[in-house]
């Protein structure tokens, strides 16, 4: 009797963090669906824009760390951004190889009226927790992800995110 309680809470529990993650990956596509509707961009450029606006002018290269994205994918972002005019590139060196991206003007008010991603209201969230709090979802999200790479066949290797963040 007590095993098959265990088992009825476990599987809520497990329901219920479901749901949750869910929720999460709901938000973020609400947020780039107006997103894009709004200001015609998407979450992925809008961060590409943001680490600009934050940062001042980058290489891509850096971009790309910054946004957690490789080079290929921060590429065809900046590409879009530049057609958009948000962007533009320069060669600021002697060296014809290293380019420099920076915000246009237009760019740079898109930035100021764009609503924020949806990950700064969750690190502003955070930032109000006690740090025993930010602790224990640090340990779990740490968990979950390890699972996610410890699925193997591909489901972990990030490649549907990257190709989700080249649009």
């Amino acid at each position: 009797m007590e095993s098959t309680h265990i088992d009825n809470t476990a599987d809520h529990a497990t329901k219920n963090i479901g749901w949750l993650l869910r929720r999460l990956m709901q938000a973020e596509e609400q947020y780039t669906k107006a997103l894009e509707k709004t200001h015609h961009v998407t979450s992925a450029q809008l961060s590409c824009l943001l680490a600009l606006y934050e940062n001042g002018p980058l290489p891509p290269s850096q971009i790309g760390r910054i946004i957690m994205v490789n080079s290929s994918t921060v590429t065809g972002i900046i590409d879009r951004l530049e057609r958009k005019g948000l962007v533009e590139r320069a060669r600021t060196s002697q060296d014809r190889r290293i380019i420099t991206i920076s915000l246009t003007g237009e760019g740079s008010m898109l930035v100021k009226n764009a609503p924020l991603p949806v990950q700064n209201k969750i690190v502003a969230g955070i930032r109000r927790l006690s740090t025993e709090e930010v602790e224990q979802i640090v340990c779990g999200l740490t968990r979950l992800t390890s699972m996610l790479d410890d699925q193997g066949g591909g489901a972990g290797n990030g490649s549907s995110a990257e190709a989700e963040l080249k649009t």
